[in-house]
């Protein structure tokens, strides 16, 4: 445990900080996925899709020193933030006309890279393990989600979506005063 006493001691979030970005890409390819799935009039939710993703999680998780069920409850966050999105963007294409254009091919484009993001998101978490159980864990998660949204000026829209995608990374649970 050595790591993790040094990355507590010398406070260093960047594990956090690369996680709240993954986190923030997967989301933003939920733009692309409703794109698809408004012009194919697709549900926004995938049982099987969802079923898949998280079946192959455990062996995975373990094979990078993550907690099993961690895994599977991060990546339920991050199915349930994703949907959260999908929804807000078919709401608003219902109240004034939907996007234009050809949307991505969801096969070919934008699954490769959910999938791509996927296994860094895995990385990610495995970097994160020694600052899970930290007591200041849910300060430090909401300080580095400060720090990202004002480094990458990150669309406030998205603030809700990335709490929940987010929610269960530090195991005392929550994000901290997230605004």
């Amino acid at each position: 445990m050595a790591c993790s006493s040094a990355a507590l001691a010398d406070g260093d979030d960047t594990p956090l900080t690369n996680l709240i970005a993954l986190s923030s890409q997967r989301l933003a390819l939920a733009e692309p996925v409703a794109r698809w799935k408004w012009a194919h009039h697709e549900p926004i939710t995938d049982q099987p899709r969802e079923a898949a993703l998280l079946a192959g999680i455990d062996s995975r998780a373990k094979a990078v020193g993550i907690d099993p069920a961690f895994a599977q409850l991060f990546f339920r966050d991050q199915i349930e933030a994703s949907k959260d999105v999908q929804n807000a963007l078919f709401d608003n294409w219902r109240k004034s006309r939907g996007p234009e254009g050809t949307p991505p091919d969801l096969a070919r484009d934008t699954r490769p890279k959910l999938d791509g993001v996927t296994n860094a998101l895995l990385a990610a978490l495995a970097g994160v393990e020694p600052l899970r159980h930290a007591d200041d864990c849910p300060l430090r998660l909401a300080d580095s989600i400060a720090r990202w949204k004002h480094l990458t000026r990150y669309d406030s829209a998205q603030n809700a979506p990335l709490a929940r995608a987010l929610s269960h990374v530090c195991a005392s649970g929550g994000v901290g005063a997230v605004g």
